[in-house]
């Protein structure tokens, strides 16, 4: 990134190796304050046109800015009595001009970036400090003025996050790019990142709508690179290295990656040719969600258009999952679109309980009722994967699972009254106070969710069926049969609603590829049950009215007593 500071919209981006501000005057003299200023008396225009009216008085808007500037500075080293400037002169008015820019400031997302190419920059030694003395520098700087202003000193202080949401450190990873990918040689990659939790970001959008489909062209050749708006995070998904490339006006999503995926380490990456590649935001006008298999560099490459409506986290998690589903059909595994738990026993027994089902369909929400009423006789739960995981047999045929995540993008609605606040402070809240809020949680460690998992109960997870409780399928055909048609009722975290099939509730990567999965899934089963695996359906209740009552109190009881049998 080429600037000191880029603002877009509700986001600022700060570029720390460009410009560091130690001071309030450092800073109040810079052009990134002069931008800043330029949003927010556009923003006060709208928003307090009465307000908007007294700072300007009839000048231009560059001299207004002038005013304020020199207010400002003039504030750092003269006591309140001695100031004598125009907007001084009605201080309950120059306060809710302090009180409204601060409240403006603090609602963007802000996030700062150094690069440690550059030997002048700030380096990996003290690049969290740097960002910590920017928090202090401008919360000084606001209680500084904002005390003067109102002529006293505060006996209420707030410890608020002033300075950055997050920081990244960035560093240039080589690896051999083949033909076709050269032109991204150039692109930094995240090597650390620094999060201020809990964090609380307020995308445009809350649903994802549409679906990831093939196309016989690689994205690349539709790459619109611009100049110095790309950045790189690296990540490991279950075993898998991707290189997900994020246009700079998404950088919110890709700061709430690192709560979901193991960030890859330079280790992983340097002369490292990735499994998966994504190009996250590109401006290329076509309103794409696309992947693309190159055959001839083993890699799947995928991406998501420029839109303000991906702004949804779930475009980013989903096509990150899709094309490691891909891969791993390509490998003849299984992927899995559920949550798998480890629990264990008062008596040592771990059994694993693997559920599966569409979004919606109560996989969490069982989880999290199993936990809260057995606590006298589950002494631990461990989870490997509470969204997308996948079954494969090992050496010796044995059925085995393994995770890709490690944490978890769940809705608040559906949870248990107070799980989202037990990790609150580790936690990355999507647009807490509207329908379909989600939150980023972390869930399992990464070394867990790569071991292979014994699989103790496989169950389809039926939110539409006004029946409760657990039952077994009795044969493989009727449980072939149900898991492929994939129904649930749809509660309206895409753009489905109501009754609705998805080829083994999977979206993401075996509905693309039905034929390659059906062969798959045949085997699995046939293993399931010659191994003496509990196959089966939960009924959880969760897409009939009233959530079906107490449908997932009995869902959670019958499992608790499944489990629990020798």
């Amino acid at each position: 990134m080429k600037e000191a500071i880029y603002l877009k919209r509700n986001m600022a981006l700060i570029n720390y190796t460009k410009a560091y501000y130690t001071t309030a005057e450092e800073l109040l003299s810079s052009e990134s304050f002069s931008l800043f200023l330029d949003l927010y008396l556009n923003y006060c225009s709208h928003t307090d046109p009465q307000l908007f009216d007294w700072l300007r008085r009839g000048l231009p808007i560059e001299e207004v800015k002038k005013d304020l500037i020199r207010l400002l500075k003039v504030m750092q080293v003269l006591e309140a009595e001695e100031i004598a400037h125009p907007y001084f002169r009605e201080r309950q008015k120059m306060l809710a001009v302090i009180e409204d820019c601060y409240h403006f400031w603090r609602n963007m997302q802000r996030y700062s970036i150094i690069y440690t190419r550059n030997e002048e920059g700030l380096q990996l030694a003290n690049f969290m400090e740097a960002d910590a003395q920017f928090h202090q520098m401008i919360l000084d700087f606001y209680r500084t003025v904002q005390q003067k202003t109102q002529g006293s000193r505060n006996r209420v202080y707030r410890q608020l996050q002033a300075g950055t949401n997050a920081s990244l450190l960035l560093r240039d990873y080589p690896w051999p790019m083949p033909e076709g990918y050269r032109e991204l040689g150039d692109i930094p990659f995240v090597h650390t990142i620094m999060m201020r939790t809990p964090l609380i970001i307020h995308p445009r959008s809350n649903k994802r709508l549409g679906m990831f489909t093939e196309v016989d062209v690689n994205p690349m050749a539709q790459w619109v690179k611009g100049e110095e708006e790309w950045m790189c995070f690296p990540l490991k998904v279950g075993s898998l290295l991707c290189y997900t490339y994020f246009h700079r006006d998404f950088t919110a999503g890709a700061v709430a990656l690192a709560n979901l995926f193991e960030l890859a380490s330079d280790e992983d990456c340097i002369g490292a040719k990735p499994d998966l590649l994504l190009l996250f935001g590109n401006p290329d006008g076509q309103n794409d969600t696309v992947f693309y298999h190159d055959q001839a560099n083993a890699m799947w490459v995928g991406k998501v258009s420029y839109a303000d409506v991906i702004e949804y986290f779930g475009y980013l998690k989903k096509m990150i999952l899709t094309l490691h589903n891909l891969a791993m059909i390509e490998k003849g595994w299984l992927p899995l679109h559920g949550a798998m738990i480890n629990l264990t026993l008062q008596d040592g027994t771990k059994k694993g309980v693997i559920m599966i089902g569409d979004s919606g369909a109560g996989k969490s929400e069982t989880i999290e009722a199993l936990t809260n009423l057995s606590e006298d006789v589950i002494v631990s739960r461990e989870i490997v994967f509470d969204d997308m995981g996948s079954l494969h047999l090992d050496a010796q045929g044995q059925i085995r699972a393994q995770g890709t995540e490690i944490g978890a993008f769940v809705r608040l609605d559906d949870l248990d009254k107070g799980s989202a606040y037990r990790d609150m402070d580790r936690s990355i809240f999507f647009n807490p106070e509207s329908a379909n809020a989600r939150v980023v949680i972390p869930a399992a460690p990464y070394d867990t969710i790569i071991t292979d998992q014994k699989v103790d109960l496989f169950l389809y997870a039926n939110n539409y069926t006004d029946q409760r409780g657990l039952r077994a399928f009795d044969s493989k055909e009727e449980a072939v049969r149900t898991f492929i048609e994939g129904k649930r009722f749809a509660l309206g975290t895409t753009q489905e609603k109501g009754l609705s099939t998805t080829f083994f509730a999977n979206p993401f990567g075996p509905m693309q590829k039905q034929p390659e999965c059906l062969k798959i899934i045949d085997q699995m089963f046939a293993a399931l049950l010659e191994q003496h695996i509990f196959l089966g359906e939960i009924y959880t209740g969760l897409g009939l009215p009233e959530k079906g009552g107490n449908a997932l109190e009995i869902a959670a009881k019958q499992l608790l007593a499944k489990i629990s049998e020798k």
